[in-house]
């Protein structure tokens, strides 16, 4: 069985196609499958519209993205998880790459993302600077990011010290689990941040992450993520 985790924070814009995307790529498949949304202390219709589209929720008060997934991972049914960011479309083949990845002995692994349009032309070019950076370090990003269950556990599950970048994290123990692959399918994530801040905004906040663990750890510090979102007129 499969089991997608959609964790969601004031999502009521987006959350509605993502699970119906869910849906459509899931059946294409004839498996087994549940999704489960994360409500993390929204305060518009997430919650009513993911349960009108077909969602199990799942309530936390926690504004932490690690917190939110795991979450959705301990009252999972599936022994594959799949999580998917509450902006991001699936598609059939991608769903269908997880489970030929698993049953080849993969542990886990993820899937690239592409921005949807309008998005301009240097944030989808970084974006596949992106993917193509994170490939032969095999981190998966958390636009789709997949395990089993077992190997999730094995690896600590996501660390909840950590506001960011904890799919990287996650990404690196469960090497220490087994095979860990990049999907060559891609999922389509919105680009609604780049369509509301600036180029140096943008840039400035992907870069403080790399500043070290201190910031990863201090949801002040990753106002990008965890600040009010910015109205997206497209």
């Amino acid at each position: 069985m499969l089991t997608f985790i959609v964790p969601a924070h004031d999502e009521e814009a987006v959350i509605g196609p993502t699970i119906r995307a869910i849906h459509r790529a899931a059946e294409a498949g004839d498996r087994p499958y549940e999704v489960i949304v994360v409500d993390d202390a929204s305060t518009d219709r997430t919650a009513w519209l993911a349960q009108t589209a077909g969602a199990r929720v799942v309530h936390v008060d926690a504004r932490q993205i690690a917190k939110a997934r795991n979450a959705g991972a301990a009252v999972a049914a599936g022994e594959v998880l799949i999580f998917v960011d509450a902006d991001t479309l699936i598609s059939p083949s991608v769903v269908q790459g997880v489970v030929d990845a698993i049953g080849r002995g993969a542990v886990g692994g993820g899937a690239p993302a592409r921005l949807d349009e309008p998005s301009p032309q240097y944030a989808k070019l970084l974006m596949r600077f992106s993917a193509w950076a994170a490939r032969p370090l095999r981190w998966a990003s958390g636009c789709c990011f997949f395990c089993t269950k077992s190997a999730f556990e094995r690896a600590g599950r996501f660390d909840e010290r950590l506001f960011a970048a904890e799919e990287i994290a996650l990404s690196r123990a469960l090497h220490q689990q087994g095979r860990f692959v990049l999907l060559r399918d891609f999922v389509v994530t919105s680009g609604r941040k780049v369509r509301t801040h600036t180029s140096w905004e943008l840039l400035w906040g992907m870069a403080k992450p790399a500043i070290g663990p201190r910031v990863l750890r201090d949801r002040s510090r990753l106002a990008l993520w965890y600040d009010a979102r910015r109205r997206d007129e497209t």
